[in-house]
């Protein structure tokens, strides 16, 4: 226990000289950026049921069935190259306020179902007619870029960055006439900026088939890295 004591109270008075001697070398900090453009690749149909009953049973039995409705929809619709996932499940009390009280009027049954699909897949209007045809689901469609494309362009974005970060460090070294610079810490930040939802009812055209037009998403990557000389 002594020890401990001893070590915890040798590292307290080491943290202020350690943090202090950070403080004295001499560092620029830069950001390196790096950007690509790349087209949507997947299309996800977002689709949230809820159901209100008396009795727990009764709330998760119907919505259960609402799902499987859906699912067999699907497959009757012989749609291709899909994945139906279910998440988000949960049965809460259905709470009710009413002129400042509350009252407890069974439960409400709630889960977010996605059909995932290709964004070029030629079965979107059939995907839609499926949902509409399973019963009474409101949904939302929208286009992004699938996890399997941001993972290959990942280092390909890290390395522009750090390429981008060093073209400015050098620049500031040569200009300030900083000799000897080198690399002390590298942070990175991931930004990605998504696109936005549409909704279902407006992607619909007036003939059978799905007229939408996306744009190219941006895929970015900064890092921030401080140089000493």
């Amino acid at each position: 226990m002594k020890r401990l004591l001893t070590l915890t109270l040798a590292l307290a008075l080491a943290f202020p000289i350690f943090a202090q001697q950070t403080q004295q070398i001499p560092l620029i900090e830069v950001e390196g950026y790096a950007e690509r453009k790349t087209a949507p690749d997947e299309a996800i149909f977002m689709i949230s049921l809820e159901e209100k009953a008396m009795k727990v049973n009764d709330a998760v039995n119907v919505l259960n069935k609402k799902a499987q409705s859906l699912a067999d929809a699907l497959r009757k619709g012989r749609i291709k190259d899909y994945k139906l996932v279910a998440d988000n499940y949960a049965v809460d009390v259905n709470r009710i306020y009413r002129s400042g009280t509350q009252k407890d009027s069974g439960y409400v049954a709630r889960q977010n179902l996605r059909i995932v699909t290709s964004a070029t897949n030629e079965d979107l209007h059939k995907i839609s007619d499926a949902i509409q045809g399973a019963g009474d689901m409101s949904y939302n469609l929208s286009f992004g870029v699938s996890e399997a494309t941001r993972k290959s362009l990942e280092n390909t974005l890290l390395a522009e960055a750090l390429k981008d970060a060093e073209a400015r460090a050098n620049l500031i070294g040569s200009t300030l006439n900083l000799k000897g610079l080198r690399v002390f810490n590298v942070t990175m930040e991931q930004n990605f900026r998504p696109v936005p939802m549409y909704n279902a009812k407006m992607a619909m055209a007036e003939s059978a088939d799905m007229v939408i037009e996306t744009e190219e998403q941006s895929l970015t990557k900064r890092v921030y890295v401080k140089y000493t000389y």
